[in-house]
């Protein structure tokens, strides 16, 4: 008979009642997926800016945002495999590295080649940082807070979006787009106090000291994870490209003028909005999945998220009013971004600690390379059609991953130490 897991219990969150250990992994993860989001989304705020500079077409531009995102596959699936073997704290320091010395370098670029190889390299970095991070919460909290850790650690990327904005903004007005990419060197700073204050999780350790078997990648092609690791990776993989499409193209659609299929804001209107959309937007999403889905279910929840985001993303490509685009802009910011929390929790649920990393590298990252052709796709229908018509096909994508994800299995709150039994749980 197969056993049927409850959602986790709705005990109260408390910061205090956390352990030191719990405290410090929660605020390492978070800063790095934070200082992660600052990197990578200068691209998108100063695109407008490059276009101009390099004399881009929004095909180019998007290309170049689709090489980010195939090297984020490579690097998730790279350190994962690397935290499984050797840690999860010294590879989320590496990744930081990564990412940080070559956002900055991406400022020194004189042509389209050497840019395109600054965002590749970066985007080694962006891909292991995530992975590598949530393994450390997930395996270092309990099974019914881990949700709303997880919604901590997810939320920072909001703040690291807005606080982008807010430095390109402000560089932008009075220097050169160079500076915005030299201020990405900052996040390496964090991995001195990562290094000297993080422990590694004591799950991970008992796993290594007790393994009896060779470190293998077999577990994750023979049942009972191949087929969640399958429909995780779909459901990501369209739910990314949903969100890559959209998020990467909403600066240079709210600052285009009307003639080009945009909106016409100034830079510093866009520079509030994009504060605004991700502190009133993106970051309850975020924190409001990991309440939701310790209460009712990780399934339910993910679901519904996306099938939402669906409908907002519609309604946003057809708001033509500074307000009704603001409003639409926060609840698509709000479920299609806040889904990612679901992601992060249901892997590390269904999958045993020796492959937790490399399977959330997989179901994570392969999905973000997978779903790297989406601001290409974007950028070429948008020549064609205008924005906001392109936008549409964001809106099929989020339904197309509410889809898949009906067929996850509901982890409800899994103990790590049963995780290897979770994806062959009733689905009903």
């Amino acid at each position: 008979m197969k056993a049927h897991l409850m959602p986790a219990s709705s005990q109260p969150f408390r910061w205090s009642a956390a352990t030191p250990a719990q405290r410090r992994v929660v605020i390492a993860a978070g800063l790095g997926w934070m200082l992660d989001a600052f990197d990578v989304m200068l691209y998108s705020i100063i695109l407008a800016s490059l276009m101009s500079a390099f004399g881009m077409s929004k095909s180019t531009a998007g290309l170049l945002n689709a090489l980010t995102l195939v090297a984020s596959a490579c690097g998730g699936i790279l350190f994962g495999l690397l935290a499984d073997r050797f840690g999860r704290r010294p590879m989320l320091s590496v990744s930081i590295l990564v990412y940080s010395i070559f956002t900055a370098a991406c400022g020194l670029s004189t042509t389209i080649p050497a840019l395109a190889i600054c965002r590749f390299l970066l985007g080694l970095g962006m891909g292991g940082e995530w992975n590598t991070g949530a393994t450390l919460v997930a395996e270092t909290w309990p099974a019914a807070l881990r949700g709303r850790a997880l919604g901590i650690v997810q939320s920072s990327w909001a703040v690291g979006y807005a606080l982008s904005a807010l430095v390109a903004g402000i560089i932008l007005a009075h220097f050169s787009w160079r500076y915005a990419f030299f201020a990405g060197i900052l996040p390496a700073i964090a991995v001195l106090w990562i290094r000297r204050e993080v422990p590694e999780p004591e799950v991970f350790l008992r796993a290594r000291e007790t393994a009896t078997s060779r470190w293998s990648l077999r577990p994750l092609i023979l049942r009972p994870f191949l087929r969640p690791l399958i429909l995780l990776t779909a459901a990501n993989t369209c739910g990314m490209f949903a969100w890559w499409g959209l998020f990467t193209w909403i600066p240079a659609y709210l600052v285009l003028d009307a003639a080009h299929g945009g909106r016409g804001f100034s830079l510093l209107n866009l520079t509030g909005f994009l504060v605004a959309l991700n502190l009133v937007g993106m970051l309850p999403g975020y924190l409001l999945f990991g309440v939701i889905a310790d209460r009712f279910g990780r399934r339910l929840s993910f679901v519904i998220y996306l099938a939402a985001a669906a409908a907002s993303v519609a309604l946003f490509a057809a708001a033509r009013q500074p307000v009704a685009i603001f409003l639409a802009a926060c609840v698509s910011a709000f479920f299609g971004t806040g889904f990612f929390t679901g992601s992060g929790i249901i892997a590390s649920e269904i999958f045993p600690t020796s492959i937790r990393a490399t399977a959330l590298g997989i179901s994570y990252n392969l999905a973000r390379g997978l779903s790297a052709l989406a601001p290409f796709t974007i950028g070429v229908l948008a020549e064609r059609h205008g924005l906001a018509a392109a936008f549409t096909v964001s809106a099929v994508a989020f339904a197309l991953a509410a889809f898949f994800g009906l067929f996850l299995p509901e982890t409800g709150g899994a103990g790590l130490e049963v995780a290897s039994c979770a994806s062959s749980l009733q689905t009903s």
